[in-house]
């Protein structure tokens, strides 16, 4: 495939809609949208954006309202389903942006600082994708730890299908590289990717919502392509303090696994039998059985399902 044009604009008046939610973070989501308000290239392209505020007590639906009007700012207190941590505040997001039948459709993570050319790259990206595909695309954005400078978020394949768990984070090149699934961090999807995957599924209680969508978006026939370059920072979640971090207690490990932020059995339960076919009940039952019996938990490879986009 050949290098992708940068310079390439969006069709006249395309529609992007950029989701995000957020929870008690005030500073680091504002930075996240004033990065995306500085966008450049985005002459022909109306951006707006929907943010759902998770009960933020610090004052973040408020510092936004002022700041960004563009911002549609949606109360998850409103929704009645408690508190929605990342993939229910997405799909609430989603769900909004849905109502108005955007051109495009945008995953951001709230602590996701996007490069000034970052979006003006992905709609080249995706304009020449659909140009040359018969198939709908989906469009992933990397990120690096703006520390260490190491690839930390974006598309993920997966080796083998022998382990379906086993996968590996896509280093961007120069061509767009295909992908099997994502970190929901920086995820560009076409309105006729959403029109066949549809919506993120809400049954996942934080995490992995987006490998799921991904996956499925595979499945139903669309294609995930990983774009050039890096197009952001955002720093990888650290292992010490949840259940894989060794130095705690197995009690208070078990029960971090279990929290909505761990692996919660209902999310995982459903993420195995969708995924894994008729040997789902091994691949449910080996985490937890290899915490209570096996050797203490090695950090799992990069971009793996356990590590998916969490924001909130």
């Amino acid at each position: 495939m050949k290098p992708i044009d940068s310079a390439v604009e969006a069709a006249p008046f395309t529609s992007l809609c950029v989701l995000l939610t957020c929870f008690n973070r005030r500073e680091k989501t504002l930075e996240c949208l004033r990065a995306l308000g500085a966008s450049t290239g985005l002459r022909q392209v109306k951006l707006s954006a929907v943010l759902v505020d998770d009960g933020s007590k610090d004052g973040t639906a408020q510092a936004v309202n002022a700041e960004f009007p563009w911002v549609q700012v949606v109360s998850g207190a409103d929704s009645g389903q408690g508190p929605l941590f990342w993939c229910r505040g997405m799909h609430l997001a989603f769900e909004t942006a849905l109502r108005n039948r955007h051109d495009l459709y945008l995953l951001l993570n709230d602590d996701t600082v996007l490069q000034a050319d970052a979006l003006a790259g992905l709609l080249a990206c995706s304009s020449e994708l659909a140009r040359e595909r018969l198939n709908p695309v989906i469009v992933v954005g990397s990120t690096y730890d703006i520390t260490s400078g190491a690839h930390s978020y974006g598309g993920e394949r997966r080796p083998s299908r022998l382990k379906p768990f086993s996968v590996e984070r896509v280093a961007p090149g120069d061509v767009a590289l295909p992908c099997d699934t994502f970190n929901g961090n920086i995820v560009l999807i076409t309105a006729q990717a959403a029109a066949k995957v549809g919506n993120l599924d809400p049954a996942f209680e934080h995490a992995m919502g987006d490998t799921d969508y991904g996956l499925r978006a595979r499945k139903l026939g669309v294609e995930l392509w990983v774009a050039p370059q890096m197009q952001g920072t955002c720093s990888d979640n650290p292992t010490y303090g949840g259940y894989r971090d060794t130095s705690l207690p197995l009690r208070l490990r078990w029960k971090k696994m279990l929290d909505r932020k761990g692996l919660p059995w209902r999310s995982w339960l459903i993420f195995t039998r969708r995924h894994t076919g008729v040997m789902w009940p091994l691949y449910f039952a080996w985490p937890y059985a290899k915490l209570i019996f096996g050797k203490p938990f090695e950090k799992p490879s990069h971009g793996a399902p356990l590590d998916s986009s969490t924001s909130s």
